[in-house]
């Protein structure tokens, strides 16, 4: 006999709706592989040091890519209904495209395929594997869900770039930014933060440090030597200033700086008194250029050059300004003389200037490569054909005896004479990337070309045959591979960055001696006649390191700014000069009791080694 428990129990189970059989479980085994693939990509490549450029690129985009795989798992092999499928896709095509317009300016471009996307799709893959047993469109509801959780972290953060390693700089959208505190400190203060002191116009006619790492535009003071006990003496702050963003350097004469920076929607070249770090003067130029992943503002350090100083902003504007007031005297435009946008990163040359020529590299096609301008009034005096991928400064070097202007590019390297444009040497060594280092000539015949991103270092003798020279390999290193962190030469060695890792290198086969400081992708600066390095770290520390080739040695090491610092340090006197995008700092630093080195004035060589 039935009881009524019974008869209820058959009752409610007839009532159940039976399972929908259009539904059916999901095939979660796939984006189970993918989600530790997308995580690998991400977080791997920072681990290898030796790798091809393909290897850094995997970091940034490869999430992306994994991202892809996912919507193609979903696509074509997730069992899941098709009308599920094009709910799935269309819902992640209106979540991101709502999150990116609301997202900052900043996190549009390549944010969206370094982070939006990836973390979109790993959430929606998650959401899917939690959910895939559930027979209903509800889990794929629950999916995308998810996923607008994911894609709506781009909408609470902000970026001022990447990092060495590729990996974004973020904070939070609702924090001020340093250029802001910076634009509220000046209105604040109005005009009282101008110096009222009389500008001594003939400092600027003999300037000690007049442009991009300096009278050699090979990062290397001569002259004072320096203690290397910073515990007994370390540096004295002597001040400390807000400035705009950008990743320029100082030039300096006498007591006068000269530097670049973002305020506002304006691109500006600003002078500081470098006894107290305040504004002397500034000039303005409405321009304003950001970069996803270079960040905002200018790229270039200013040259000083015969009472004039020399600049070029992010956006192409080639400026003559008078150096006691900052009074434009002619401007250029290169987007125009070029024939061509701003590139990925900016404009990013300093200005070259001699003889009476201003010498700048552009990147155009054609003979619109390097573009040659009259001091005088800007009007053209020579162009000439280079590679369109350089982030590099025209100098000028003494090769076999001659004088000669040259850079660095994609194709190789590049010479030519100084009053004409006329090309006199092209080494061929094409590099699948950008090429962003200075060349250095060793002796008088040796020519050392860095290059990133895997390709590494190359040495090459110079020989003239009938008049045409030559250039002949000696050897190719992968021990040093600076992306655009230029390195310094001292006693037979380089020292530089092997990407992330300070790396000291024999010059006479390119074999490494040492590897050692993680300081992330600094800058080093060289003390020739103290025998020490200073670097900057990538995250602000200055470290003060021995010029020692047999092991890292390092002496000292100290907070000196906060944020990303890729600017070159100075040293001037006894003065050292840092700056990044948020701060400018002045540090006084001990002098050797009673020892004056070599004059300034000795020519820096590095022996040759019987090659």
């Amino acid at each position: 006999m039935t009881t009524a428990s019974e008869t209820n129990e058959h009752a409610t189970k007839a009532q159940a709706p039976a399972p929908d059989t259009r539904f059916k479980p999901l095939r979660t085994w796939i984006p189970l592989l993918l989600l530790p693939v997308m995580a690998s990509m991400r977080f791997i490549p920072g681990l290898v040091q030796n790798g091809p450029s393909a290897i850094w690129m995997a970091s940034a985009f490869g999430p992306f890519l994994v991202g892809v795989l996912v919507i193609g798992w979903w696509l074509f092999a997730s069992r899941a209904r098709w009308f599920e499928r094009l709910l799935g896709v269309a819902g992640l095509v209106a979540i991101v495209a709502i999150v990116q317009v609301l997202a900052d300016s900043s996190m549009r471009g390549p944010p969206l395929i370094v982070m939006t996307i990836p973390l979109t799709t790993a959430a929606f893959a998650i959401g899917l594997i939690w959910l895939g047993s559930h027979l209903s469109v509800r889990r794929t509801v629950g999916a995308l869900l998810l996923a607008l959780l994911g894609a709506g972290v781009s909408d609470v953060l902000r970026t001022d770039g990447v990092w060495g390693d590729f990996s974004l700089g973020l904070n939070w959208r609702w924090a001020p930014t340093a250029e802001s505190r910076l634009l509220a400190t000046r209105r604040n203060a109005a005009s009282g933060n101008a110096s009222k002191a009389a500008v001594d116009p003939a400092a600027f006619r003999s300037p000690e440090w007049p442009g991009f790492r300096g009278p050699a535009t090979d990062g290397t003071q001569h002259g004072i030597a320096f203690s290397d006990d910073w515990q007994s003496h370390p540096p004295k702050e002597l001040w400390r200033i807000p400035v705009g963003p950008a990743w320029s350097s100082f030039a300096v004469a006498g007591r006068y700086l000269v530097t670049q920076e973002q305020r506002g929607d304006d691109e500006a070249v600003v002078c500081y008194d470098g006894d107290t770090g305040i504004q002397v003067w500034e000039h303005t130029i409405p321009a304003r250029f950001f970069e996803a992943l270079g960040g905002l503002g200018p790229r270039a350090t200013p040259t000083i050059a015969d009472g004039a100083v020399y600049s070029l902003g992010a956006e192409g504007w080639l400026l003559k300004l008078d150096a006691v007031d900052g009074k434009l005297l002619w401007k250029v435009d290169l987007r125009k003389e070029a024939n061509r946008e701003p590139p990925m990163w900016g404009f990013a040359a300093s200005p070259f200037v001699h003889d009476g020529l201003v010498i700048i590299y552009a990147g155009g096609n054609g003979d619109k490569g390097v573009l040659a301008f009259k001091a005088a009034d800007g009007t053209p005096a020579w162009s000439a054909p280079c590679g369109i991928q350089s982030y590099g400064t025209v100098q000028i070097v003494n090769l076999l005896g001659r004088s000669m202007l040259a850079l660095l590019s994609e194709q190789g390297a590049h010479f030519w004479e100084p009053n004409s444009g006329a090309e006199l040497l092209r080494y061929e060594w094409p590099h699948p990337g950008y090429r962003a280092l200075q060349p250095k000539i060793i002796d008088r015949d040796l020519l050392l070309i860095p290059t990133g991103m895997g390709t590494g270092t190359r040495l090459v003798r110079v020989s003239e045959t009938n008049g045409t020279l030559v250039g002949e390999e000696v050897w190719t290193s992968k021990d040093l591979k600076s992306d655009f962190n230029d390195c310094v030469l001292h006693k037979g060695c380089a020292y530089g960055f092997d990407n992330t890792i300070f790396t000291c290198i024999d010059l006479e086969n390119g074999k490494r001696r040492w590897k050692g400081g993680r300081y992330e992708k600094g800058q080093a600066l060289l003390l020739a006649d103290s025998g020490l390095i200073v670097v900057l770290c990538e995250r602000g520390e200055l470290v003060l390191l021995r010029a020692n080739p047999d092991r890292l040695e390092e002496l000292a090491k100290l907070p000196a700014l906060t944020g990303k610092s890729w600017n070159h340090p100075v040293v001037v006197g006894n003065r050292l000069y840092l700056r990044n995008a948020e701060e400018a700092v002045c540090y006084k630093l001990q002098s050797k009791p009673d020892a004056m080195a070599a004059s300034a004035s000795d020519s820096p060589r590095v022996a040759r080694w019987g090659l």
